[in-house]
Parts: C-alpha cells; structure tokens; sequence
C-alpha cells in the first residue's frame, strides 16, 4: 500500500514513527510538507520521501492522508483535485465533514473521516473512524496506519464523530484537569509536588489497566473501592453533593456540541 501524507506536522510524524515501526516501509510512504526543514526532519527520522507540493505522484498513492488543520484543509484539497482517480482519502482534521472535503476535492466519494486524540503522540492513542464510499480492503487499509498509534473504533455515523471527540478527542484534557487538582490537593495537604506527581500518575494508569482488564463496570469498580464509613467513602460523598457527575456529563455534551457548530462553521463558504 503506497501512502501520501498531506502536512508533515506532529500527528503525521506519530503515524509515520508508528507505520516504519509495524511494518510498512519507509519507500511507500510519501509526505507533501511546504516547509524545508520538516521535509529534512521527516526524511532524517524515518527515510521517507517528501515533496515541496502536490504533484503527479500523488496518483501512484493508495491512501492520501489529509494531516492539515482544519483551516487550510480547503486550499489543500484543492490542490489535490487533480491527482485523484481511485485513490482513498483520509482526513485527521478535527471538525472537517466530508460532504465539504470532497466538494474540496472536486467530487471525490472514497473518503475516511478519523477523530485521533493526543496519546497517538507515544503510540496510545484511540481513534473514531466513519467511512464513505470505499470497500473492505480499503477500509482495513485506512485503520491498519491509525492502529500504528493506538486502538480504533468504528461508528455507524459521522455525526457519532462529535461525540468521539467530547469523549476521547478532548478526553485526555479532561485526565490532566483532575491530575492537576489531585496534584494541588496533595500538596496543599503536605506531600511534596514530586511525590504527588507520581501517586497521581501511577493511580491513573494502575486503575485504567484495573478496568481495562476487568468483568465489572465502571460504576461496580468504584463501589469495590468504597468501604462504607471509609476515606474514599467520604470523597465520592463531597463530589455527590456537588453533583460532580452531572457536570462532567454537561461538559461532555458542550464538548460535543461545540464539534458539531465548528464543523458547520468550516463548511460554510
């Protein structure tokens, strides 16, 4: 399978490290990047070929992967238009619906529109995928280069990509956001900062793992925790009286309806 990028930025760079270290190889891959020296870096990194612009090679791809942000993800589809055949088109820009990528793109229907959150950075990362137009083998193409960096999850709409995003596109804000109140708490209550950093730290991963590999349900984990009349009792009993539930689900919704109000607003004219 021969692979262009579009945009040679550090999501690309992940998925090319990830691709080179599953085993694709670095002659079938390609990257369309503007800027010299991240053409240098990339073909120093992982021995890729890279090009200053779109041009006829493009038709040799079999999978073209949009790696731009989503405001010059219009300039780059235009540019191209006039390389595609058979080619499949993947997009990792954030909010960017396909019913605008391939009016971009000039009519073109083989499209996987993807929603990749930050962990896909060290290779731990999940994506949501949606796709339109395109076969089996194709498809399996398009997930085989996002689990070079993580797990992958298929929803049967795009619209379930808003979602994907309030829960797992923006989730790891939310990780750091509570890291970052039980690192304050802990030191407020005596512990050194480097000693909180890795309490909190370790919690997180050994409890992900926990759940990761356990029968039982969020909710019947936490209550396996919770000895009546004990500590961890008397916490959860402060976040109920603040309804600290309820204002995560609230947020997550925001989350979701922001993903849905910028997509609306990079498809306008």
């Amino acid at each position: 399978m021969n692979i262009t990028f579009i945009g040679g930025g550090n999501m690309a760079a992940a998925l090319i490290g990830g691709m080179t270290k599953s085993g694709f190889a670095a002659t079938d891959i390609a990257v369309v990047e503007p800027f010299a020296a991240s053409r240098e870096k990339l073909a120093g990194d992982f021995g890729v070929t890279c090009h200053p612009a779109a041009a006829a090679f493009l038709g040799a791809a079999d999978l073209i992967v949009m790696a731009v942000k989503p405001q010059n993800m219009r300039e780059a589809a235009q540019s191209l238009a006039p390389y595609l055949v058979r080619q499949t088109v993947l997009s990792i820009a954030a909010g960017t619906r396909l019913t605008d990528l391939s009016r971009g793109l000039g009519g073109h229907t083989k499209l996987v529109r993807c929603m990749p959150n930050t962990p896909a950075l060290i290779g731990k990362g999940v994506t949501g995928m949606f796709a339109s137009g395109i076969a089996a083998a194709e498809r399996e193409g398009a997930e085989r280069v996002m689990r070079a960096v993580g797990s992958v999850v298929w929803v049967a709409s795009e619209a379930l990509l808003d979602p994907v995003t309030a829960v797992s596109g923006s989730g790891p804000a939310y990780v750091f956001y509570f890291l970052e109140a039980m690192q304050e708490a802990g030191v407020k209550l005596g512990l050194p900062p480097e000693v909180v950093k890795q309490l909190a730290l370790d919690t997180f991963q050994g409890a992900a793992q926990l759940a990761a590999t356990s029968p039982d349900d969020f909710a019947t984990l936490r209550a396996k925790v919770t000895s009546k009349g004990g500590t961890t009792e008397a916490a959860l009993k402060v976040m109920q009286e603040r309804d600290i539930k309820s204002a995560i689900v609230s947020a997550l919704e925001a989350a979701s309806s922001r993903g849905r109000e910028l997509g609306e607003l990079l498809g306008k004219d």
